[in-house]
């Protein structure tokens, strides 16, 4: 179901290369196909192409934008096997979840379709005193102008999207690049792009080489830099000028679960091993840390290891498949060596902790110390740490004892304690009743303290994506 090489873009036209790179099957290790490789002439040339367009996209109307938004909708869906089993193949996703992918990036450009057509400003009252009577205010947004995205290798349909389609919807022209490890959903959306009537220059899509990426930082003619992935991103904000930066830098999202959660153990355990462990805990909310009470401590130990170890890993095109192999066998290893320090400083592995390659299993810890990396860092992989909590303080405490603050989970049947928890966590979004994996692609989403700044959530980007413009109207 994949071509035999794939092309890149630029000013919204395919390109060819003599210079190609592989794009690996990440389950088998062998080439599943190529892409073509950019060089430095076509990113200076998108760069310039997105500066030409700024003022084409600015009065691309509303309703064309729209309607660009709502072709790729139907295209996405007619293509949605193919967008899956590519997904599947380039990032190792279990089918079942790269399914469920292609249906959040449908229904986050459908989402930006819906916000095209209704990007309003307001009516200001500026007779707030004498001085001022007579006179009347008005607000509109405008487009920023050429943006640049840089996106991560784990949700490389959604995560594109979510920078893609807002831009559309706000008129801004864009350079992407999607990770060299998973091009392949960014292409086949550069193809679906190119069938509309995008002014030219509106888009391009180049799977650079992180090392040749700098301009896509650095060059001012870009207004916006949107970054999601590692703490790089803090290096790459210095560097950015005076452009306005978004960062979605990840954490190490912990769930709290209350000591009055002992007859629902069964639903909690369940959200907790799927928010943990789906797409091998590759993601930037995954389920990393888990504060249960001791009130249901050993019951919820005891359900955990049993769920944990009855997950199925193998190959991720076969639908039983829950658990894939993590992006690379480096990725892997560097985990298994975190695991292995933890256990070295007291920790104890209730269930997995093997390796064979790039799959690596299931993994679920406890007493693991406060100073190792699976606590302080971001794991992203199949691992996740249970630890004792005595009062709902303490776990409030110990979740706030991070660097990170993307998203927490809170199980509790109290509400006064839900609302605590909203108002002490310091995250960018609290979860009650469930996993802090929990996302819905018209929420605001973005982080505090080391996991970023801004947010994501097609309103909010097309917020970031745009200026206020202020009138002000004298009566004579």
């Amino acid at each position: 179901m994949l071509e035999p090489s794939y092309p890149y873009y630029v000013a919204n036209k395919a390109r060819k290369s003599r210079k190609t790179f592989d794009v690996i099957d990440k389950y088998t290790g062998k080439v599943a196909t190529r892409a073509a490789l950019p060089d430095d002439a076509a990113l200076e040339e998108a760069i310039a192409a997105a500066h030409d367009a700024t003022l084409p996209m600015k009065h691309f109307r509303p309703y064309e934008r729209q309607a660009v938004l709502e072709h790729c909708v139907t295209r996405f869906r007619e293509r949605k096997d193919e967008l899956a089993y590519a997904l599947c193949v380039e990032a190792g996703k279990p089918i079942n979840d790269s399914v469920g992918e292609v249906t959040r990036l449908i229904e986050t450009f459908k989402i930006a379709a819906e916000e095209s057509v209704r990007i309003n400003g307001e009516t200001l009252n500026l007779e707030i005193s004498a001085r001022s009577a007579g006179y009347h205010g008005y607000t509109r947004r405008v487009p920023l102008g050429p943006v640049s995205f840089i996106t991560p290798f784990n949700f490389p349909l959604n995560l594109v999207a979510h920078k893609v389609a807002p831009a559309i919807a706000a008129g801004c022209p864009f350079v992407l690049k999607p990770s060299e490890k998973t091009p392949l959903g960014a292409l086949m959306m550069g193809d679906i792009l190119a069938e509309t009537d995008l002014p030219k220059g509106a888009f391009s899509i180049l799977p650079l080489d992180g090392t040749h990426a700098g301009p896509l930082v650095t060059d001012p003619r870009f207004k916006l830099l949107s970054f999601t992935g590692g703490l790089i991103g803090w290096d790459l904000k210095a560097k950015a000028g005076r452009k306005k930066v978004t960062l979605e830098l990840g954490g190490n999202a912990a769930c709290i679960v209350d000591g009055d959660q002992g007859e629902r153990l069964d639903a909690v355990v369940e959200r907790l091993v799927f928010g943990a462990f789906y797409q091998s805990g590759q993601s930037c909310i995954s389920v990393q840390r888990i504060l249960a009470h001791d009130d249901i401590y050993d019951a919820l130990r005891r359900k955990l290891v049993t769920k944990v170890k009855a997950l199925k890993a193998g190959d991720p095109k076969k639908k039983a498949t829950f658990l894939g192999p993590m992006i690379d066998e480096a990725a892997a290893e560097r985990l298994e060596s975190w695991i292995r320090e933890a256990r070295h400083g007291g920790a104890r592995i209730l269930c997995g902790g093997g390796r064979k390659g790039a799959m690596l299993e299931a993994t679920l810890l406890e007493n693991v110390p406060r100073d190792a990396k699976l606590q302080r860092m971001e794991a992203f992989g199949p691992v996740a740490l249970l630890q004792r909590v005595a009062s709902f303080d303490e776990a409030i405490a110990t979740v706030n004892d991070s660097d990170f603050g993307l998203q927490a989970g809170v199980f509790t049947n109290d509400l006064r304690r839900a609302m605590r928890a909203w108002d002490e966590l310091e995250q960018g979004g609290v979860i009650v009743n469930d996993v802090p994996s929990f996302r819905v692609d018209n929420m605001p989403y973005g982080g505090a303290k080391s996991s970023g700044i801004g947010r994501e959530g097609v309103r909010y980007a097309i917020d970031d994506m745009s200026d206020i413009r202020l009138m002000v109207i004298r009566d004579v």
